[in-house]
């Protein structure tokens, strides 16, 4: 994975489930911003319109890291410990990251392309 003190530019790979993509972001932004931006949203139907607006607090945007930034949010210390999903709204991107989109069945199913 590259390291941002190395470039300014990082790239995301998106596994949704089905396929996997490819997308790039400045360096800084956050994962959720970008997965939007990108077309493959965090987010279900019903989530898309309600929800924190990435501060955190409603834990509708979470991700699986595959691989990338260690944890640093205290949401990831309880993800790791219970096995819940990262918030991609609090994972600032500062190297190359994977992720996976997981199923989310609670709050609905993500909108279909």
């Amino acid at each position: 994975m590259a390291d941002v003190d190395r470039c300014d530019v990082v790239y995301v790979r998106v596994d949704d489930g089905e396929e996997q993509h490819l997308l790039t972001a400045p360096a800084g932004t956050p994962l959720r911003d970008v997965l939007v931006a990108g077309g493959h949203s965090p987010h279900t139907r019903l989530t898309a319109r309600a929800n924190c607006g990435g501060r955190g607090l409603c834990g509708t945007c979470g991700v699986r890291v595959e691989a990338g930034p260690a944890p640093d949010h205290w949401h990831d210390a309880l993800a790791d410990r219970w096995g819940y999903p990262r918030l991609s709204c609090q994972i600032r991107l500062r190297e190359d990251v994977r992720v996976r989109l997981p199923e989310k069945v609670i709050w609905g199913r993500r909108e279909e392309g």
